[in-house]
């Protein structure tokens, strides 16, 4: 049992059972204990590895369309250039390297990183040296200009809670102890439960999920940008209308079961994205194959293999099947853009249209 997981037992036994978010809100964020503030998560060294740590093309792709959307909406100046949940800062370097050609947009970009693990921080700060990012805690504390932001899997790592429906109606999943080990049980009928469409049509005996913190995010992105301007693109795994038990635990790249290692391995939950494409006054979703391949995947894969041969041209196109073909990432991973309903011509930012 990890330390974590005494912890988590002892507070059961004295209160009761807790609800599958406060229970991944403590594995991921204990100020001691948690996984994203004492962990090494990414890459080969870590438990999981993100697109961005797979092939520059996809920060470079990304980054463009950013420029892009910019450029399509007046080029304002200044304009927050910003990511929620950067890991070690790699997407963000690619971005700003693909993008330092594009006339005024490193001048008028202030580059603001969402993080609240002080060791990442540091981490994001070597990889953005030179730079000059600016950290902030809370979406809410991002700049009140227009918004041009970019969040990969930031989504899929946000608390859920977990409802089954049942005989009784619906009944809260909970986390309590058997036998000195953690375990899942069922609340009482709960009177309510969020009015999702994933809830309104679910069949009997259904789990479903929901996120409050990501509507809560996404609704502060969405409101900032209605107000100010701007593109938001959020990438993760998941679906439109969501259902069943999606949380998952990954250690050293392998699934594990959920609660046999708090602290210790990476929590994250697909998306349901129709609550949240709701949020914004308009948007565009697709799959992150489909959105690559608009944007110019192919054509940049080419050009970097020019320089490759062997192991290394190998594993190039490894990596592009990779993020695009629909056996991997490319249909698992979906990509929600987000746009004022003012927005000028082109409407769809780059990438869907």
């Amino acid at each position: 049992m990890t330390a974590l997981a005494r912890l988590l037992a002892e507070r059961i036994n004295d209160s009761g059972p807790i609800t599958v978010a406060d229970y991944m809100a403590d594995c991921l964020l204990h100020p001691v204990h948690g996984y994203y503030l004492a962990r090494e998560p990414f890459g080969t060294r870590g438990d999981f590895t993100t697109a961005p740590e797979i092939s520059q093309m996809f920060g470079e792709l990304l980054g463009l369309a950013l420029a892009q959307a910019w450029l399509d909406r007046g080029a304002p100046a200044p304009f927050a250039l910003a990511e929620p949940g950067p890991g070690r800062g790699t997407l963000m370097a690619d971005i700003l390297r693909a993008t330092r050609a594009v006339p005024g947009f490193h001048a008028a970009a202030r580059v603001t990183l969402v993080e609240a693990s002080p060791r990442l921080r540091e981490v994001q700060k070597e990889t953005l040296a030179g730079q000059s990012p600016v950290w902030v805690d809370r979406i809410e504390d991002l700049p009140r200009i227009p918004l041009f932001l970019v969040a990969n899997e930031f989504l899929d790592a946000l608390p859920i809670r977990q409802f089954q429906l049942g005989p009784q109606g619906w009944q809260e999943r909970l986390i309590g102890v058997r036998d000195g080990a953690l375990t899942f049980g069922l609340s009482a009928a709960v009177p309510q439960v969020p009015d999702t469409p994933a809830f309104r049509h679910a069949p009997a005996g259904a789990v479903v999920e929901d996120c409050l913190p990501a509507r809560r995010a996404v609704a502060e992105v969405a409101n900032r940008i209605n107000r100010h301007g701007g593109v938001a693109y959020w990438i993760d795994y998941g679906g439109w209308r969501s259902q069943g038990d999606t949380l998952q635990a990954l250690r050293s790249h392998l699934p594990d079961d959920p609660l046999a290692h708090p602290g210790e391995a990476d929590l994250t939950a697909h998306v349901d994205f129709e609550p949240l494409a709701a949020l914004s006054q308009a948007c565009a979703w697709d799959t992150q194959g489909a959105v690559l391949l608009r944007l110019g995947i192919d054509a940049r894969a080419d050009r970097l293999a020019r320089n490759l041969t062997g192991a290394a041209l190998e594993s190039h196109r490894a990596a592009h099947r990779r993020l695009t073909h629909p056996e991997e990432m490319g249909s698992v991973f979906k990509v929600l853009a987000m746009t004022s309903a003012g927005a000028p011509q082109p409407p769809q930012p780059p990438g869907f249209a």
